[in-house]
């Protein structure tokens, strides 16, 4: 239905266009999206269609792998998924696109850098989109702390996973501001890292961290994921704690949410929103990606906004490396963003508006 209906792709194919100018290529979130895209077919492939995107004459084709996010921490889905990831770029590449996303949990198949991907397809250019996440993660970082009165000085901000691409930015802006921070995580080696850094308390378990008024989840690991035990453990007394989720998949589940939602205030977090950004076949495709209208990932956005710089003749996008996260980027990123009318959504929890921001029970 989505092929049918993609009347612009039509259009393309008539005058011998590209079918499209970025392809996100991403692992599914969990058994929920298998369920929804796949049911038990299995594609020969090793990648499906997903939903298709369409920003102000840019057009953008999601390319799923036959991989969970749970598949992609063993060395044997890791090793698969990269077979899935070539084959997947191949198709994006004789498709017309000249933009790919490493999206969700893909970003590190081939090293921090990319290397290995990017002289495998000289011709097109890789991004993971963490640096317009960022830039609307921190937008509504900072207004949901402003929101719900949290100031410098006086809050205590648990990040978890703060040694990854989105947590470690985090921590250098929450720690520039004022704010005390303390990063939790698994990853020992990391902590250390970020701690000498950045002048932090760190620590592995939610035992460890004490009491915070706001956690930033930055990670879907088992090992420091969220739920009703440990949010009673770490929220200050007679006080809800605010959770900024940008993990994916969540790092608070819905079940869980469920459970605690008298005690916490979760907001989506990472995504953006712009008028100007169509679904082909509108709900039916944005509520399969559990998303609301003109809503998409942050990291898609950056995507679709760097094909429509490149559109415009700004050929010096093609030299910047868009694996590295820093703030000469995030500032790209975010005058493209205000060009193509992206901002950070209302404040939404699983999709529903979220109304008040008080932590007073």
């Amino acid at each position: 239905m989505v092929a049918f209906c993609d009347w612009r792709s039509h259009l393309r194919l008539v005058r011998r266009k590209p079918l499209c100018d970025v392809a996100f290529i991403t692992n599914m979130r969990d058994g929920v999206d298998r369920k929804i895209f796949l049911g038990a077919w299995q594609p020969r492939a090793g990648h499906f269609n997903g939903p298709r995107y369409w920003l102000n004459g840019i057009g953008g084709r999601t390319r799923s792998l036959d991989s969970l996010a749970h598949d992609l921490l063993t060395s044997h889905g890791r090793k698969k998924a990269r077979g899935q990831f070539i084959s997947a770029v191949g198709w994006a590449q004789d498709s017309g696109a000249k933009i790919i996303l490493l999206a969700a949990g893909t970003k590190r198949l081939f090293g921090s850098d990319g290397q290995r991907i990017k002289e495998l397809f000289p011709d097109l250019i890789f991004t993971i989109g963490d640096n317009g996440t960022m830039v609307i993660l921190l937008q509504e970082t900072l207004q949901a702390l402003q929101h719900s009165n949290l100031k410098p000085g006086k809050a205590r901000i648990g990040v978890l996973g703060p040694y990854g691409f989105l947590g470690e930015t985090m921590v250098k802006a929450l720690t520039d501001r004022g704010f005390e921070v303390i990063g939790a995580g698994p990853n020992n080696g990391g902590l250390t890292k970020v701690a000498s850094k950045y002048d932090i308390t760190v620590c592995q378990s939610f035992s460890e961290i004490g009491k915070v008024d706001a956690v930033i989840a930055c990670t879907h690991s088992d090992k420091i994921r969220l739920n009703t035990s440990s949010i009673d453990m770490i929220r200050p007394h007679q006080k809800k704690l605010l959770v900024i989720d940008v993990a994916e998949p969540s790092n608070l589940t819905k079940a869980e949410f469920v459970n605690c939602q008298d005690r916490v205030i979760r907001l989506d977090s990472g995504n953006a929103y712009s008028p100007n950004l169509k679904y082909v076949l509108g709900a039916i495709s944005y509520r399969m990606f559990r998303l609301t209208r003109g809503v998409t990932f942050g990291c898609f956005a950056e995507t679709l906004s760097l094909a429509a710089a490149i559109s415009c003749g700004d050929g010096d996008i093609a030299g910047i490396n868009w694996f590295d996260v820093n703030e000469e980027n995030m500032r790209i990123i975010s005058c493209l963003f205000e060009q193509n009318g992206f901002t950070a959504p209302n404040p939404r929890n699983f999709g529903r508006e979220i109304r008040s921001f008080c932590l007073h029970r």
